[in-house]
């Protein structure tokens, strides 16, 4: 049973005070992002700085000179040349080993293969992994975490499917409300590295593409949602489905086995996922039971139902529940323990909080009380 709360390296460096703090919500770990991608964050309680703008996807550690070339640039508005270093340094000066937060197939301003819809739309923030030269990418951000000596485990987010519902700057998509059916559809990647899965797979290419734009274009010129399934053929959409998920566990598989390569069985390693299999979101959706062994899954459970957690019982992955902390982000203070403590009952392994570098001194406090009641029967 274990609890930890997402961290920033600028939520930490320069800030004498944001370790103690961190110690202070009575965490297990933290979860500090290794390599991320670009955001604007708000830092309500640093000593320097109230707002850092992180241009692109960086790395926050040295990659070393094997991987330069593959994985993205270092970070330049953090004052550190091993951001991640020095923020892993401070928490365990505080008692609080660090885990690291990668995230893989959610990138920006990097080049590399994306995902190319149905109508030959480009995805600039979505990486491919059908391509392999995003597995070697992925493979890099493996290598370089298992190598380091303060890391204590790794969340992998967004490995796997990543797609349309990114919420991209300045987003102007939501005129047109897509169903979950939907999304996944305007999802669906055609570049030519999928388009040799899916003949893999004996899926006609042309017929597939020409039915999701069909049905997609229906959409686009309907009024109201439309009741038939996106894929209504049953036998087209477990193929596709069944092409995704051999792909993406390749992927995921390649991390693994490099991980594995330097660090024990016992070191954790977990996936951010979701139980449906078609999201292609930053928990990006898979078949639990599928996962390499010894790896476990970070369930989005922001809206506090316990749903998620029950569908993905019954492995033997360990099951994470991911919970919002925040409340100018949607969280509500008052209920956080008691979905923590819900967690728990429903057979979370764990908890995870966001985020600790951005949430307001209230959310802190409610942070703390959600750690006190998930672990209040087994401590």
């Amino acid at each position: 049973m274990t609890v930890a709360t997402y961290v920033y390296p600028w939520d930490v460096v320069g800030d004498d005070a944001a370790a103690e703090t961190i110690a202070g919500l009575g965490v297990d770990h933290a979860v500090v992002a290794a390599f991320y991608h670009a955001t604007r964050a708000l830092t309500p309680r640093h000593a320097w700085h109230r707002v850092v703008v992180a241009e692109h996807s960086a790395s926050y550690l040295p990659v070393g000179e094997a991987w330069e070339q593959v994985l993205p640039a270092a970070q330049t508005w953090v004052d550190a040349d091993d951001a991640f270093g020095q923020t892993a340094a401070a928490l365990a000066a505080a008692g609080v080993p660090t885990h690291a937060w990668v995230v893989v197939d959610h990138v920006d301003d990097f080049d590399a293969p994306h995902v190319v819809n149905a109508y030959g739309d480009v995805y600039p923030w979505a990486l491919c992994p059908s391509h392999e030269a995003n597995l070697e990418y992925a493979v890099g951000l493996a290598a370089v975490i298992a190598a380091r000596p303060d890391v204590s485990g790794v969340e992998f987010e967004a490995a796997g499917w990543y797609g349309f519902d990114h919420l991209h700057e300045h987003d102007k998509v939501a005129g047109i409300p897509l169903s979950e059916d939907e999304l996944y559809l305007m999802s669906l990647c055609f570049c030519d590295a999928c388009r040799d899965e899916y003949q893999a797979s004996g899926i006609h290419v042309g017929r597939l593409r020409e039915t999701v734009c069909t049905r997609l274009d229906a959409r686009f010129a309907a009024s109201a949602p439309l009741p038939d399934p996106a894929l209504a053929d049953p036998d087209l959409a477990a193929a596709v489905l069944g092409t995704r998920t051999r792909v993406a566990n390749r992927l995921r598989g390649a991390m693994v086995r490099e991980v594995r390569t330097q660090r024990d069985p016992d070191f954790p390693i977990l996936f951010h996922a979701n139980p449906d299999s078609r999201r292609s979101t930053a928990f990006t959706g898979l078949d639990v039971g599928t996962l390499p062994k010894d790896t476990g899954v970070v369930l989005n459970c922001w809206n506090g139902s316990t749903d998620p957690v029950t569908r993905a019982l019954g492995h033997d992955a360990p099951v994470n529940a991911g919970l919002l902390g925040v409340g100018g982000m949607g969280s509500d203070g008052e209920r956080l323990a008691a979905q923590a403590s819900a967690m728990r009952e429903a057979g979370a392994s764990g908890i995870r909080l966001y985020h600790a570098g951005i949430g307001s001194n209230a959310d802190l406090e409610a942070m703390r009380r959600a750690v006190e009641a998930f672990h209040g029967t087994v401590r």
